[in-house]
């Protein structure tokens, strides 16, 4: 595939910046056609980003000759539905993270693809940006020595639409829609990174509870894991805090020292050991999806290869649904 002509189905927020401008800055790689149902956010959104082509059918851009490969950008609920007629008609598909509502579903995606031989990747960035992998170079360096447990933290607040007289709870809160709750859409990213550099995680448990009531999924979950290597890990994640308990932060600890960094929040990375303190701190890229957006171009050209596909990305489904089964 020489060039990679996309096209977009759900050209909502997360296309606005953090993807969609990217499949133009790539080499051999542009953004031709977009999909929206509401038609008049499609065009709108055509026009400001000089898209050629927009639809309001997620048919008529799959079938669209001039597209050659397909991002899924849609809620989870449809990315297996949209995922999967994509591949059967033979393009190639980049979804975004969650790979989809739970581990059947990804499956299910995963069978299709092997299947017809179509590749399926996954929008888990996080395994291309140089911020991540300079944590991973640290960990592989063994600046810590040899890592003995992973300790995630997350603390927020609710969220502003969540509260109030007239509640209006995202879609991410609607299990219908997302799978689960905020931990489903944010633990994913952590979990798929947690892999990426210590490898597969071998059990996971945990509980997860609705506390606060102000939506109908869970807001509160405590996790236990172990990955096939031996390290350990502990996650504690909550949305119903106030403001002055807000605190997102990851810990590596070490034979020699502890690696703290942040997921979500800011961009640093805390080295602590026997040595004194190093902090680091690298910027993301404007476009956060762009390194791994220029892996997939790379690998659908027979380039390269892109780190995350879609057997890597659903064992973070696999994991969450472990821990939020109880």
């Amino acid at each position: 595939m020489d060039q990679l002509k996309w096209g977009i189905i759900g050209c909502g927020d997360v296309t606005e910046v953090k993807s969609g401008p990217a499949f133009n800055k790539v080499p051999n790689s542009s953004l031709v056609a977009v999909m929206r149902r509401d038609a008049e956010k499609a065009a709108d959104y055509a026009k400001r980003h000089n898209v050629p082509t927009w639809y309001d059918d997620a048919d008529a851009l799959i079938n669209d000759p001039n597209v050659n490969a397909i991002y899924v950008a849609t809620p989870p609920d449809t990315h297996a539905e949209y995922a999967i007629r994509a591949m059967r008609a033979g393009k190639p598909v980049y979804v975004e993270k969650p790979m989809a509502r739970n581990a059947a579903e990804c499956e299910a995606m995963n069978q299709v693809s092997r299947e017809t031989g179509v590749p399926l990747l996954v929008a888990f960035y996080r395994r291309s940006l140089p911020y991540f992998l300079k944590i991973k170079e640290l960990v592989d360096e063994k600046v810590i020595g040899d890592i003995r447990y992973v300790r995630v933290l997350l603390n927020w607040q609710p969220y502003a639409e969540e509260v109030g007289e007239n509640p209006k709870p995202r879609w991410r809160v609607d299990p219908e829609i997302s799978g689960g709750g905020h931990f489903h859409d944010l633990a994913s990213h952590q979990f798929d990174f947690l892999e990426y550099v210590f490898g597969p995680i071998k059990t996971a448990s945990g509980i997860a509870r609705n506390q606060a009531g102000l939506y109908q999924a869970d807001d509160v979950v405590i996790a236990n894991f172990e990955f096939e290597s031996g390290v350990l890990g502990t996650g504690n994640w909550c949305w119903t805090v106030n403001k002055e308990q807000r605190i997102e932060v990851t810990e590596f600890i070490g034979s020699k020292g502890k690696i703290s960094f942040s997921y979500f929040e800011m961009n640093f990375i805390k080295v602590e050991t026997e040595a004194g303190t190093v902090d680091y701190t690298i910027p993301y890229p404007e476009n956060i999806q762009q390194p791994l957006i220029e892996s997939i171009v790379s690998e659908l050209r027979g380039e390269g290869k892109c780190p995350s596909t879609g057997e890597t990305g659903a064992r973070a489904n696999a994991i969450i649904d472990q821990i939020t089964a109880h």
